[in-house]
């Protein structure tokens, strides 16, 4: 009798721990979303206040009989949001199609031939993620000015490349690896080139870890600021700056006042295409960065 106590008592207090334990991963991970969540919240809102009413009481809701919808608008055009918008969306665009083309490429060489020297030329690729951009960034642009590529586009682009190069060919050569060998050398049989087989064959069945990849470079470059402060900060480049330059120079209007109302609205534009898009795919994003590091 005292052995079924004994044995009930210990089966009670398992699941009172086991429920406890559940109960207080529930409570952090809820905590750990509001914690994550009102910042963005409160910027939404914010966007919708007037810059007298931030200052008198910037954590109350706005007016909603009569929101600022107006701040959207002064920040599109007198802003100049709009031209930052599309400035970045095409230095974001191409910046992630060259990486994708050109770590795709570089990983499946690297992954499914055997070379001298493969294994180094995968370690010079890799070490790619230990250099701070921070560090490198003095040399660059010298190096950017030497080239004449200061004060373009296509100097930020070919910077953007040159850091995301790396890991995307760290993630991509682990799915290349993962392939059946077989596909390739059927493809190669029935009489398709390299490139084709490459092309038509290998490069589709990678399409989680390109997702990935696209993902991860649209993010940094969309929200990045050091290189694009660095390389953009010519005279006569105010027309190519990015989101972020611009975001910086959005609260600064006429006459040095700071309309922090237009700000809030320039963050919560620049705010949506990222988190849309991360929205949508961060399904392929999970399971791509698991594949790649473990096939890696």
């Amino acid at each position: 009798m005292h052995e079924v106590r004994a044995v009930g008592s210990r089966s009670l207090g398992s699941v009172l721990a086991r429920v406890a334990s559940m109960i207080a991963t529930y409570l952090v991970l809820v905590g750990y979303f509001i914690v994550a969540v009102y910042p963005l919240v409160w910027m939404v809102l914010t966007s919708l206040k007037s810059g007298r009413d931030i200052f008198l009481d910037p954590f109350a809701p706005p007016d909603w009989a009569n929101p600022c919808w107006s701040n959207f608008g002064n920040a599109w055009v007198t802003g100049h949001f709009g031209d930052y918008f599309l400035s970045t969306v095409y230095v974001t665009v191409a910046t992630v199609a060259a990486t994708l083309l050109l770590s795709a490429m570089a990983a499946y060489a690297l992954a499914r031939f055997v070379f001298p020297g493969v294994k180094p030329l995968l370690f010079y690729f890799l070490a790619g993620l230990m250099v701070p951009m921070q560090l490198a960034i003095v040399p660059l642009f010298f190096q950017m000015k030497a080239m004449h590529l200061l004060n373009s586009r296509p100097g930020l682009i070919t910077a953007y490349v040159a850091f995301g190069m790396p890991f995307s060919i760290f993630i991509l050569t682990g799915f290349f690896r993962s392939l059946p060998t077989s596909l390739h050398e059927s493809a190669v049989l029935d009489g398709a080139s390299e490139f084709r087989a490459f092309w038509h064959v290998m490069l589709p069945l990678a399409r989680s870890g390109l997702i990935t990849i696209a993902i991860l470079t649209f993010i940094g470059t969309w929200n990045e600021f050091l290189m694009a402060f660095m390389f953009l900060s010519g005279e006569g480049s105010e027309r190519l700056r990015t989101l972020p330059l611009g975001l910086a120079n959005i609260t600064i209007v006429s006459q040095y006042r700071s309309d922090w109302g237009m700000a809030f609205a320039g963050l919560v534009l620049a705010m949506l295409p990222a988190l849309l898009v991360y929205s949508l795919l961060q399904k392929h994003l999970t399971k791509g960065i698991t594949l790649g590091a473990l096939k890696g």
